[in-house]
């Protein structure tokens, strides 16, 4: 089983995660994309991370608004997956955004 991270260790990563902010046993981000073709890609782009990562966040879409949120459920709360997948979602919202 994955181990969770303690309180100190989920402040750690959202130091390098500033778009995230802790939401309970979770972590959430926000990214308003120019258009909503521009977010679907970057759903999309996700999407694919997030199977070959074997890990899937949960994803609200409101226009071009996309809220992402990642917890471990298998572990009960949050773990390096999270933090890891994190990261990528932030270099696929950043790749999107700068057109690439």
């Amino acid at each position: 089983m994955t181990e969770l991270l303690d309180d100190d260790r989920i402040r750690a990563a959202l130091e390098h995660l500033p778009d995230w902010q802790r939401e309970g046993d979770a972590i959430t981000r926000e990214a308003k994309l120019p258009t909503f073709l521009r977010a679907i890609e970057v759903v999309n782009r996700v999407a694919e991370l997030a199977e070959a990562a074997d890990h899937h966040p949960d994803v609200d879409i409101r226009w071009r608004t996309l809220r992402f949120s990642l917890s471990t459920h298998s572990a009960g709360g949050l773990t390096d997956k999270d933090v890891s997948l994190a990261n990528e979602i932030d270099h696929a919202v950043d790749g999107v955004m700068r057109g690439a």
